[in-house]
């Protein structure tokens, strides 16, 4: 963005500070915003701001998309604070209104990361770097699926519920199935559109029937069942957290079918 004395800046904190594990730059016509460790900072252009009054309220849903769109890859809670407002004007005053949540930070260990370099020196592969360009990727490909069906800001949320409410987990995952299988009319046309593979076809079933059994607390059926219920084993949960990812990635893929996005 160019270099001005009057600009509008908000700011958010998150955590786990590390949710993203690098920097995220995202530049749109009437603002640029920045992903760091902990801090989102979004620069905007003081007539964009002052001409839509609901910008504030627009860029947090499209910040909190970035990180349900990571949650769908790592099941993890984040925390995301309200926005602080800070303006400059030219002549030196500056107004700031704070609208901070609290938010606990938490801090997370992964596996180390590797980089291999040549016999001068010289970087051949760098993990870390080749993840989060993988995760750059992954968040531009969802945004721009996400402007052309609000569908994928449905399935993003049923995703978010399953963490936020884990007793409920496969209720939630079962509704990123359900969706998908709506929005393109009967079961048997939602696999044929999204040209699902035999072993993508036992997986929807197999959500299906995870989702469904009347002997599990976290499933959609659990007060039809007169007996003990019991906790979905976590290989179970994390068998259905697979399928309804590839179901996701799999509508994405439909979409991209459909449209130009060039």
């Amino acid at each position: 963005m160019d270099d001005i004395e009057d600009f509008v800046v908000l700011e958010w904190k998150f955590s786990p500070p590390d949710y993203f594990e690098g920097p995220i730059d995202i530049n749109r016509d009437d603002y640029v915003m920045t992903i760091s460790s902990g801090m989102v900072e979004a620069q905007i252009k003081p007539e964009m701001y002052d001409k839509d009054h609901s910008m504030r309220d627009r860029l947090h849903r499209e910040l909190n998309r970035q990180f349900q769109a990571v949650q769908m890859l790592k099941p993890e809670p984040y925390d995301l604070s309200k926005a602080s407002i800070r303006r400059s004007h030219p002549d030196g005053r500056k107004d700031v209104t704070i609208l901070i949540e609290p938010c606990v930070i938490t801090g997370s260990t992964g596996a180390p990361d590797i980089i291999v370099k040549d016999k001068d020196g010289s970087v051949i592969s760098d993990s870390k770097q080749e993840r989060l360009q993988k995760m750059r990727d992954w968040l531009e490909r969802v945004d721009k699926c996400c402007q052309y069906d609000s569908l994928v800001d449905s399935l993003l949320d049923s995703s978010c519920e399953a963490v936020k409410y884990p007793d409920s987990e496969l209720v939630h995952l079962y509704e990123i199935r359900d969706a998908i299988a709506k929005k393109v009319e009967v079961q048997p046309a939602a696999r044929n559109a999204l040209r699902m593979t035999k072993s993508q076809e036992s997986q929807w079933k197999r959500l299906g029937e995870l989702a469904n059994d009347p002997h599990l607390k976290q499933g959609r059926h659990r007060g039809k069942n007169l007996g003990i219920l019991r906790d979905a084993t976590e290989g179970e949960l994390n068998e259905a957290r697979d399928i309804a990812r590839n179901l996701f990635k799999a509508y994405l893929c439909y979409l991209e079918s459909q449209i130009d996005f060039r």
